[in-house]
């Protein structure tokens, strides 16, 4: 059984939110959740509020489950279609450049180890 959550236009670059998917990928739920409780970056609480979705989706489909049994079988961030948002920096001499922030999806599967 799969559960899955995905986190769209996720307000942090691609390339800080694969840091902490690299950290619990085919971790156990319960072990997921101590390291994002005490990980110091952007994409952990993001991360972590994705894995409390995906375990709540998990519980929908079978209300008997055992959380102990569950486990982180894929997460990954990609980036948004539109992929940057785009904002304007005043420059010298009247100028201004453009700023651009990273948007990602982040899609998280979490499966029962008792049927993998």
């Amino acid at each position: 059984m799969e559960a899955k959550a995905i986190a769209r236009f996720a307000r942090i670059s691609p390339r800080k939110a694969r840091t902490i998917a690299n950290l619990v990928r085919g971790k156990s739920v319960v072990q997921a959740v101590n390291e994002l409780k005490f990980t110091r970056k952007a994409a952990a609480g993001l991360v972590a509020k994705l894995l409390d979705s995906a375990i709540a989706n998990a519980r929908e489909k079978n209300e008997s489950l055992d959380l102990d049994t569950l486990y982180v079988k894929t997460i990954f961030a990609d980036k948004a279609p539109n992929g940057t948002m785009r904002r304007w920096r005043p420059r010298a001499m009247g100028r201004a450049t453009q700023i651009q922030k990273g948007v990602s999806h982040i899609t998280l599967v979490v499966a029962d180890r008792a049927e993998a």
